[in-house]
């Protein structure tokens, strides 16, 4: 039975991962690990672990995502997404174990009308940017055998998220002004779950940079506007541009991903964003 090791298994593309892992459990073997169990900034603890249970996959769902933060925890933010993703690659080159390792849209500055494809140049706009993308080259240079996975928007039921923030606030307030002129791409956390169990399960592999989201393209200020209508929350909001939010780190104006690529190769069809956010908002709202 091959064995599926997933780091980061408290975040919330773990807890997704964790919840269907049931539904495989006669096919694969899972190996969940958190920081707590598995620091991966550690080379040793890193090189041990692969040791000890050898994987078949690695998936590697941690990340430092503080993006503002990270303005000034530099160090720890490429310890995490860049020198920990370079001993993960390295130790699945030695034990033959194939990488999918999760990025992000913020590789992109935004600077752009057209959806990014996984060749076009990346640039990001501030640190946590620019920590994954160097993750990105250490995992592809290292092990020839990983597949990067960039996401965008993630949420869930699970961790903090903008969708279980904006139900929260919804709740304390009669309005709220959401940023309404950066573009990108809702993702449910179940979804990239599923398409990662899906890659691993074709037995065609192809590896290299892919890009995976929900469709199509959306403002902060219209997914929260959907937020509000699938809870039937009264909630006013407002649009807001991005020069009356300033936060720490810039984020992209618009880093819409083309989906083309997934879909060719692998035959993954994303969901439309508001359909898995429906589904979504009904799950939050019952707990």
């Amino acid at each position: 039975m091959k064995k599926i090791a997933v780091l980061g298994s408290n975040g919330q593309l773990g807890n997704c991962i964790r919840k269907i892992a049931p539904d495989f459990e006669n096919s694969y073997e899972f190996i969940f690990t958190d920081s707590q169990t598995l620091d991966i900034t550690d080379e040793d603890q890193v090189s041990s672990f692969f040791y000890d249970n050898k994987p078949d996959y690695c998936i590697n769902a941690s990340a430092y995502t503080a993006v503002d933060l990270a303005e000034k925890e530099i160090d720890k933010a490429f310890a995490v997404n860049a020198d920990g993703v370079g001993y993960l690659a390295q130790a699945c080159a030695d034990h033959k174990s194939i990488l999918i390792h999760i990025s992000t849209d913020y590789v992109f500055d935004g600077d752009t009308n057209l959806p990014y494809s996984e060749d076009d140049f990346t640039s990001p706009t501030g640190i946590y940017g620019e920590s994954k993308r160097k993750g990105e080259e250490l995992a592809l240079e290292i092990n020839p055998r990983t597949i990067v996975l960039r996401t965008s928007w993630l949420y869930s039921e699970f961790n903090k998220n903008f969708v279980k923030t904006m139900l929260n606030l919804f709740s304390q307030k009669e309005e709220l002004g959401i940023v309404a002129d950066q573009f990108g791409q809702p993702t449910n956390a179940n979804d990239l779950a599923e398409a990662i169990m899906d890659i691993i399960q074709n037995p065609n592999k192809n590896f290299g940079v892919f890009h995976f989201s929900n469709y199509p393209e959306t403002t902060w200020f219209e997914f929260a506007k959907k937020i509000a209508e699938f809870s039937n929350s009264s909630i006013h909001l407002n649009p807001l541009t991005t020069e009356q939010y300033p936060t720490p780190a810039k984020r992209p104006a618009r880093s819409t991903m083309s989906l083309d690529k997934i879909e060719e190769v692998y035959k993954i069809e994303p969901k439309h964003w508001e359909n898995s956010l429906e589904e979504s908002v009904r799950i939050l709202t019952q707990q």
